[in-house]
């Protein structure tokens, strides 16, 4: 049975975000599935869906009017957002004894533009309409980085450990409107953008962290979205989830 949820994921063209959106799919669910650049990645992902219904939709969530965009155009095709997935977002290496103050500034702006505040932006216009239908989920995705400490790219982790401030923040600004808020920090996850480094001299180390030997599968970080997207875990809001298999504990 087809459920009548719609599902709204970012960054939902690779990783992550398509295994969140192939799993929703499975589930019944009909996906809003959003792309920045990738548009050959976004329409493979589309078609690979179960289901009808869906569509993808692009916007450079950098910007902050592109959030409201990308929200109005989800509306107005779809009519409604049940569940946000926030999974968007950038990683570049900034070594602050290396890299000159431009490059550091470029980096910085960058990096929270995306993560942090095109975050904030897309959450913006989908709490508005979670607060009209009447309730509503929105699952962020941050990092392990936020806790462990990112030294090769600073605002990496200072944009993933915003993200979880924020998360813990609506989730008691949201929770009166039924609105539920999560996050979910995940350790390394098998992703095209942790390939060069799992695929290089490194990688046997980064494997190292966990005493599993591996990294994560982005299927399991799926799995656990759906579970907090799900009805009965109301209760969970303002929680933070570490999906990293042992490597970092706290």
């Amino acid at each position: 049975m087809k459920s009548e949820r719609v599902i709204l994921a970012t960054g939902a063209s690779r990783g992550i975000g398509k295994a969140v959106a192939a799993l929703f799919a499975q589930n019944g669910d009909t996906v809003a599935l959003h792309y920045n650049a990738n548009v050959a990645a976004a329409r493979e992902t589309l078609a690979g869906l179960e289901g009808t219904g869906h569509r993808m939709f692009q916007a450079d969530l950098s910007q902050s009017k592109e959030a409201e965009r990308l929200v109005k155009e989800v509306l107005g095709s779809m009519k409604r957002i049940d569940v946000l997935v926030n999974n968007a977002g950038m990683f570049e290496l900034h070594q602050i004894a290396e890299v000159g103050f431009d490059v550091w500034v470029k980096a910085w702006e960058r990096t929270l533009n995306t993560n942090l505040l095109g975050t904030a932006h897309v959450t913006y216009w989908a709490a508005q309409a979670m607060i009209r239908q009447g309730g509503g989920k929105i699952v962020n995705i941050t990092s392990r980085g936020a806790f462990r400490g990112e030294p090769d790219a600073p605002a990496y982790g200072a944009s993933k450990a915003g993200m979880n401030a924020m998360s813990q923040s609506l989730a008691k600004a949201l929770a009166p409107h039924n609105i539920m808020v999560y996050a979910i920090a995940p350790g390394w996850v098998a992703t095209d953008m942790a390939a060069p480094y799992l695929e290089g001299p490194e990688g046997d180390a980064v494997r190292s962290q966990s005493p599993l030997g591996r990294v994560g599968d982005p299927e399991e970080i799926a799995r656990t979205v759906l579970f907090l997207a799900s009805a009965g875990t109301e209760y969970l809001t303002g929680c933070i989830i570490d999906i990293n298999g042992a490597s970092y504990l706290r």
